[in-house]
């Protein structure tokens, strides 16, 4: 039953994939894309932008270098599904890649999975750096099926199990606004317990401290000093 519904998406995978590599390539496009393809291998672009964020920002720089690692890990763990999946790389008649592949296997993406990989887990780090991060791993995604490396969907997978990988990094939480507030709260009751307690009168009114003579104790009811 589920047969006739695989060969349609492996019919779509494949016209999805002749489209991307037969339109808009012109020479410096193309040259373009073969660039950009060269910076995402290995995760090499994003362990740079780690490692730049580290030696700018000081406060984070643990975290930054943290997530740099995560780009080659993810290329290790693709490896993996790769050996287990064993799909090969897709050959179209008359339109040769225009890249360089390490082996014949081709789910999931290298690429995919460590570009959401690294984006992923520098968001975490910086959350205000995610559409600029998000962009560039978009865009070296694109880049699989557009040099005829990679069928779309081995695109799409390896984009899920690098945001997996991205999100489940350890070490990258720093100390949020939850955190902070929780702080400040307990500094407040700490203050409030370490203040003394004060009296009151009969009718509920704060008491005021009693006056001391100079160089004595405070005045009592039996004290000849009182009127």
């Amino acid at each position: 039953m589920l047969r006739p519904v695989f060969k349609l998406l492996e019919e779509l995978d494949r016209r999805l994939l002749r489209t991307m590599r037969t339109r808009y390539h012109a020479p410096q496009i193309e040259d373009a894309v073969k660039a950009l393809g060269m910076a995402g291998e290995c995760g090499a672009v994003w362990v740079a932008i780690g490692v730049a964020a580290a030696a700018v920002d000081a406060t984070r720089r643990e975290r930054w270098l943290r997530a740099a690692a995560v780009a080659p890990a993810a290329v290790g763990v693709n490896y993996l599904v790769k050996l287990t999946v064993r799909r090969r790389r897709p050959r179209l008649r008359g339109l040769p890649r225009l890249a360089a592949a390490p082996s014949e296997l081709s789910f999931p993406s290298a690429h995919a999975t460590s570009s959401l990989a690294a984006a992923a887990a520098m968001g975490r780090v910086a959350p205000g750096s995610r559409p600029p991060l998000y962009g560039l791993a978009a865009a070296i995604c694109l880049t699989r099926p557009y040099l005829g490396m990679h069928y779309p969907s081995d695109v799409l997978g390896g984009a899920a199990i690098g945001l997996l990988i991205g999100r489940l990094w350890p070490g990258l939480r720093g100390r949020d606004a939850e955190d902070r507030l929780i702080d400040l709260v307990a500094s407040a009751a700490s203050s409030t317990a370490a203040a003394p307690p004060q009296r009151s009168n009969a009718d509920g009114r704060p008491q005021a401290p009693a006056s001391r003579p100079s160089g004595g104790r405070p005045l009592s009811e039996g004290d000849p000093g009182r009127s």
